[in-house]
């Protein structure tokens, strides 16, 4: 009894080359296209994962630049309180300076 191999993929016993042939030729396009797909797979991860990048960089960036208008305007303010409090008591500040700036001097010396 003969046996015939079927294109089903169960085997019926052996096979020719032509069809060994056939299946390898089959398998090579099979890689061929999964490699394709690896590769555009990893193109669109990779653009996906730059653009969070970018997006993250510009959040960080606009995070930043909130924080030193921030400070800007805390030291601003902090200026103008200042220079408020030396206009309201002039003696007093001139006291104040005096005061820091000896103990300046005593800390420079050691």
């Amino acid at each position: 009894m003969a046996t015939t191999s079927t294109k089903s993929g169960k085997d019926n016993g052996p096979r020719s080359p032509e069809d060994l042939a056939a299946d390898i030729e089959q398998l090579k396009a099979d890689i061929a296209k999964l490699t394709e797909l690896l590769q555009e797979t990893g193109q669109h991860s990779y653009g996906a994962a730059r653009r969070a990048a970018a997006e993250g960089v510009d959040q960080l960036k606009a995070q930043g630049e909130a924080a030193m208008e921030s400070l800007r305007a805390s030291a601003n303010d902090f200026e103008r309180q200042i220079s408020d409090s030396v206009r309201e008591k002039p003696m007093t500040s001139l006291a104040i300076a005096a005061g820091v700036g000896y103990l300046f001097a005593l800390l420079a010396r050691r």
